[in-house]
């Protein structure tokens, strides 16, 4: 005769493992999925960041570009010798001996003649 086999109640504890285990893990990657780096609040300060570089960006690249320009009047080729003396003397504030300046009151700047 064959050996009786026992019949267990399976217990309320073990029947909730794994559920539970599985809303752990939906609520641990849930949060991240909102709060994270990546995560929808992180999506928005990166793209806040994006637009401020790029902002940042646009102000290099005209300052670069005016750089360019400038050097570019400096060049051998395209230098005026009476530009530079005139921009010369505004800088150095210095004149030749029998040169007549005239001074505007409203600019206060001495001009060259």
């Amino acid at each position: 005769m064959p050996a009786p086999t026992r019949q267990r109640k399976k217990s309320f504890l073990r029947r909730l493992i794994i559920p539970a285990a599985a809303l752990a893990a939906l609520a641990y990657f849930g949060f991240h999925a909102l709060n994270g780096e990546l995560g929808l609040v992180g999506r928005a300060r990166i793209e806040h960041e994006v637009n401020k570089l790029e902002t940042d960006l646009a102000k290099l690249v005209a300052e670069r570009q005016e750089l360019v320009s400038r050097v570019s009047l400096m060049r051998p080729e395209s230098l005026d010798p009476d530009m530079v003396d005139e921009r010369a003397r505004l800088n150095l504030n210095m004149i030749h001996p029998q040169e007549v300046i005239i001074l505007r009151p409203t600019t206060g700047d001495a001009i060259v003649n």
